[in-house]
């Protein structure tokens, strides 16, 4: 780590590796208290509402509830379930005012373990998947007695009988009411439900003369709850079994809804029978209010244990990760530390983000020797942009100066043409280079277009004349746009300019405006030489041209059209070029019309558009 030149609490292994065992430290600490906690919370939670022992007392305690009106006499029961389980068992109201304790002082714990009555068992404590939500010890005005219960015995005899004979082998459950019920012991199929139904298992449904009453209530009291949701009556049977009365289609409505009503209207009628709820509270002797369960010494240290090897199994895979994370970025430190001329480049060893840094480091490394290579072209061509001028004026006064060539007027022309070539390829590269730098200042105001391009038509005049070049605008009148004047006017003429140099006599070169939804459109068309469709995506390219030979029979310094994309892209607009080979090329320059205007500058709104067609002939 002293080597690479970072100190030690700055390198990122021992940062990585810090953090890496706080996170493990927090984690693990966290686990095992989430773990110690939880198991506490679950085993007295099962010792408190799930064992056997607690069920055995629930179930009593809804057994006395289900037969008696209220809890007057529980206190003996009380103490015998607590004497039979070795349990602390108390009996409240909601407002936990005690009703019931089997221990001399009630310390009533924070959480009851089970709601007693009979009307809605506990799903845990109770056999309700097999019984129903109400026990069947609430009988309520349903206590069959005399003929009636004689007459249900002999109605199941000949059930039972009648399914031996067809060898349906059954067991009768009776139920508090005097009633039973009849379980097949066999697989179920649907031939032996068919046999049910032969032997007459709907015997079971039909109500004696002293169920006929309390059925109604309890049919006419789930009709109304029924009503309310809208759905019809239903009719209950004496197995408390329902059906829709009224409609045919019963799988229109909801049979769960309908079997809460039913339940509900029970509860209603049986309510006056049995005791009301009350809240039990069971715990272990002495120590009712114990909730939590204390580790031993040999489990602390078990779990001290296992946290010690998760903290040292982390450490360990840290420090490996570690050395692996630190070894690619060291090999990326070295190769950015090597000299500026030579090319580096480190291997891509991984898929992750180390591996990515490497490739980005190798494609900036890539990028750096092709500006390299850019920079050396560009110094090349201005050397030998400005040594061309330079030689020809440098051998012009040299022939003067040794009287080879007279002094007169053409001299001074022609020294004046190579100075002017000169200044302009210092001036275009000057441009350039404002442009790249982002110090090029703008400044903006509301021009008519067709205006500006009548002058760059004009100012071209003077070359397309002799060099049996026309020229055309086709523009809105009413046209504007908020731009620079002089840097509009700049690239629309560099692309007149490129255009006329390379249209033939009698060729034309048309200028072209128009909108576009918010963008204004110009053109600048030419019918000249065209433009190799492997030469375009390379001729806004600084020094490029077509004519490898790089003579100067077409003019221009090579920069026209670079300075063209580059002022564009300062009005944030775009150029571009579609040409074919032998018939021409349209040059097109975008501008958003949406834009803002620089401060100062004079606002407008967006006009519209309309057609004409003028010539300027040379």
């Amino acid at each position: 780590m002293r080597r690479s030149g970072i100190a030690l609490h700055n390198s990122l292994f021992v940062r990585l590796l810090a953090a890496s065992l706080l996170v493990a430290v927090c984690a693990v600490a966290a686990t095992t208290w989430l773990a110690v906690t939880t198991t506490t919370r679950a085993i007295s939670t099962e010792q408190g509402r799930s064992s056997k022992a607690d069920a055995g007392i629930y179930d009593a305690l809804i057994g006395y509830s289900a037969t008696h009106t209220d809890w007057g006499g529980v206190q003996s029961l009380v103490r015998e379930l607590a004497a039979r389980t070795g349990r602390a068992i108390t009996l409240t109201t909601a407002a936990r005012t005690t009703l019931a304790s089997s221990e001399s002082t009630v310390r009533v714990p924070n959480r009851p373990a089970a709601s007693v009555d009979p009307l809605r068992l506990d799903p845990v404590l109770s056999r309700e998947s097999t019984i129903g939500p109400i026990d069947p010890r609430a009988v309520g005005p349903f206590l069959l007695e005399g003929e009636d219960r004689e007459l249900v015995r002999a109605r199941v005899q000949k059930i039972t009988d009648c399914l031996t004979e067809r060898g349906v082998a059954t067991k009768v459950n009776p139920l508090p009411s005097g009633r039973s019920t009849i379980q097949p012991t066999g697989p179920e199929s649907e031939f032996r439900v068919k046999l049910m139904e032969d032997c007459g298992i709907d015997l079971l449904k039909v109500p004696t003369s002293l169920e006929e009453m309390p059925l109604t209530q309890v049919s006419e009291l789930a009709s109304e709850c029924l009503k309310q949701q809208a759905r019809p009556p239903v009719e209950v049977f004496a197995d408390f079994s329902w059906r829709f009365t009224g409609h045919s289609k019963r799988q229109e409505y909801s049979d769960r809804a309908a079997q809460e009503c039913v339940n509900e209207g029970r509860r209603q009628q049986l309510r006056p029978y049995v005791s009301p709820p009350v809240l039990l509270f069971v715990a272990d002797p002495g120590h009712p209010t114990t909730e939590t369960v204390k580790l031993s010494t040999a489990n602390t240290l078990r779990i001290s244990g296992a946290a010690g090897i998760v903290l040292t199994v982390t450490c360990a895979v840290t420090i490996l990760l570690g050395v692996r994370l630190v070894r690619p970025l060291r090999a990326l430190i070295a190769a950015a530390q090597r000299p500026a001329d030579e090319a580096v480049r480190v291997p891509v060893l991984t898929k992750d983000e180390i591996g990515h840094v490497a490739a980005a480091f190798n494609d900036l490394a890539e990028r750096r020797e092709s500006l390299e290579r850019q920079r050396r072209a560009m110094v090349s061509d201005v050397a030998h942009e400005l040594r061309t001028p330079l030689t020809n004026i440098r051998s012009w006064l040299e022939a003067a100066q040794d009287g080879l060539t007279p002094t007169d007027q053409q001299l001074l022309a022609l020294l004046l043409d190579e100075a002017m070539l000169l200044q302009h390829v210092i001036e275009d590269l000057r441009d350039l280079a404002e442009a790249e730098a982002g110090s090029l200042v703008l400044h903006r105001e509301l021009l008519p277009v067709r205006q500006v391009l009548e002058q760059v038509a004009v100012a071209h005049h003077g070359a397309a004349g002799p060099a049996g070049v026309e020229l055309a605008i086709e523009a809105a009148e009413e046209l504007e746009v908020h731009a620079d004047p002089v840097r509009l006017r700049q690239v629309i003429s560099n692309l007149v300019s490129n255009a006329v140099r390379h249209t033939p006599s009698g060729g034309c070169v048309v200028l072209r405006s128009r909108m576009e939804g918010t963008e204004l459109v110009v053109e600048v068309a030419d019918s000249g030489s065209g433009i190799d469709a492997a030469d375009l995506p390379h001729v806004f390219d600084r020094f490029w041209r077509a004519d490898k030979s790089r003579n100067r029979q077409t003019g221009g310094s090579g920069l026209g059209l670079a300075i063209t994309r580059k002022l564009t892209e300062a009005h944030h607009g775009t150029v571009s070029v579609v040409s074919t080979l032998g018939v021409g090329s349209v040059f097109t320059v975008r501008l958003t019309c949406g834009d803002a205007p620089d401060e100062g500058a004079p606002r407008g709104s967006s006009p519209g558009v309309r057609a004409g067609t003028d010539t300027v002939r040379p």
